[in-house]
């Protein structure tokens, strides 16, 4: 039954494909980066390791750590609220099905259910401006412990986002990671609890952890474009840091959902690197994308390029699922003639 199961969810991790230069780390000297399969799954065997994935309704609670811009606030509040609710096709919802296809051992998805619950603003830096990876852990501590206005502790449906302003050097930022998930040590918080975090990198490093909506400074100039300019993807809510932010946002959920305690969904022998489903097709954004190129995209009337539809009339870029890719495809072929993203 559960080889069935993981030759099942196999053939579904071929159709999420993912990108962003965030990925799964565990805690300390135990990070190392995830490999790169091309979103091949004959070169990876991804198994269930009988662990749980986040089932029930899931109450999200966001930790902006410094001083954020209410704008760039507003965007990522409306990409999580896009999860849960519908919006005109492809939608965020719809790429979060692909998503909710891994199961646990009982057969329950992943939720579908995930709601922003409460906020709470450390702009005060009480853990100074250059984190630790594990110092994530004492600032949620500090959040559920604040009085008066303490996040709550929910060791039963919470996961808690913990996103760092631009301002705030994290341990490897940049240099080998644009976010990470995992879960709380009871000797720090109090409970176990997944977490996840992620920084907004438009002043530190756009070209890494907002790529395409920024050029890699190792890469030199940006390739010309047609009308005389540079190819660089415009930002679809504006910002390249927030767009990127976005992108790794989307990455990191997918992969604490499907494997909040690094025992259920991954790939490899060891638990403490493992490879997950986010990890496995870095730089696709829509059809056919690889080999450097991000795919078809969309593109609204001011050129900024986007793949999922949001709440509000918001519009983002998420790394994409194959699953939407045929489908779009399907549906541009009954009114157009044509297949595939414009």
């Amino acid at each position: 039954m559960h080889k069935k199961l993981w030759q099942w969810h196999v053939l579904l991790l071929s159709l999420f494909c993912s990108s962003s230069l965030a990925s799964s780390f565990s805690q300390d000297n135990l990070f190392n980066q995830a490999k790169n399969y091309e979103g091949s799954s004959d070169l990876v065997d991804l198994q269930y390791h009988m662990g749980p994935v986040l089932a029930g309704p899931v109450n999200l609670y966001i930790i902006w750590y410094g001083r954020w811009n209410q704008n760039h606030q507003a965007t990522i509040r409306d990409f999580i609220y896009s999860l849960s609710y519908s919006s005109p096709y492809p939608s965020v919802s719809d790429w979060w099905r692909t998503v909710r296809l891994y199961t646990d051992q009982t057969g329950s998805n992943v939720t579908g259910n995930i709601v922003l619950s409460g906020e709470f603003y450390d702009y005060r830096y009480s853990h100074g401006r250059y984190l630790s990876r594990l110092a994530m852990q004492s600032i949620i501590k500090s959040a559920v412990t604040a009085h008066p206005r303490a996040l709550p502790l929910n060791p039963h449906n919470g996961l808690y986002l913990v996103l760092t302003s631009g301002d705030v050097q994290v341990q490897d930022f940049c240099r080998a990671v644009c976010g990470f998930h995992y879960f709380t040590f009871p000797t720090i918080v109090g409970v176990t609890v997944p977490y996840a975090w992620v920084g907004y990198s438009g002043t530190q490093c756009p070209g890494m952890c907002a790529y395409p909506f920024a050029w890699p400074k190792y890469s030199g100039k940006p390739p010309p474009s047609t009308n005389g300019g540079n190819n660089i993807m415009r930002a679809p809510n504006g910002d390249p840091g927030v767009d990127g932010m976005i992108s790794v946002l989307a990455h990191e959920l997918a992969e604490v959902s499907s494997n909040p305690l690094i025992n259920a969904w991954y790939a490899g022998d060891d638990p403490t690197s493992p490879t997950e489903i986010a990890d496995l097709c870095l730089g696709v954004y829509g059809t056919g994308g690889g080999g450097g190129f991000v795919g078809k995209v969309n593109k609204d009337s001011w050129g900024d390029g986007y793949n999922v539809n949001g709440v509000k009339g918001r519009r983002f870029l998420v790394q994409w699922d194959k699953a939407l890719s045929a489908e779009h495809a399907r549906e541009s072929d009954e009114r157009t003639g044509k297949a595939g993203l414009l």
